[in-house]
């Protein structure tokens, strides 16, 4: 479905032919069995802090920028997804409106820790553990 470290342009090639949200960090197209997730370094100033961790895992935060985050929309969709038959895919941005196939995930875990929101107000925080998939 999707070739590896290849760079897709997010709105042409990805939401015109799946849909999906296109604002949001994990985009959940209705009509397909998949979850897309993008991160960025850019989103570091709204609290998210995503990258790979020494176990060779992708720790991902969850989405809203203010008050506490919960497990509604995608990040129900994150830990529910095996549950529900859907693969996680992950996106990296490259360039404004360009973003790098990194590969197919699966959740493993979360926790929930506390930092600050885009109002500077303390919330609690979905933190992420997802495996790759290797094929």
């Amino acid at each position: 479905m999707f070739e590896k470290n290849k760079i897709y342009n997010r709105r042409n090639d990805l939401h015109k032919k799946y849909g999906g949200q296109m604002q949001s960090g994990i985009s959940t197209p209705s009509k397909h069995s998949f979850i897309m997730l993008f991160t960025s370094t850019t989103g570091e100033q709204y609290g998210y802090k995503d990258g790979w961790n020494t176990d060779g895992n992708f720790v991902y935060t969850g989405e809203g920028q203010e008050g506490d985050m919960s497990f509604i929309r995608g990040n129900l969709a994150i830990r529910e997804h095996a549950t529900h038959d859907k693969d996680i895919h992950l996106f990296k941005y490259v360039s404004i409106g360009y973003v790098k196939y990194i590969g197919r995930m699966a959740y493993h875990s979360h926790r929930i820790t506390e930092g600050q929101d885009v109002n500077g107000n303390t919330r609690k925080i979905i933190i992420f553990t997802l495996k790759p998939i290797v094929n």
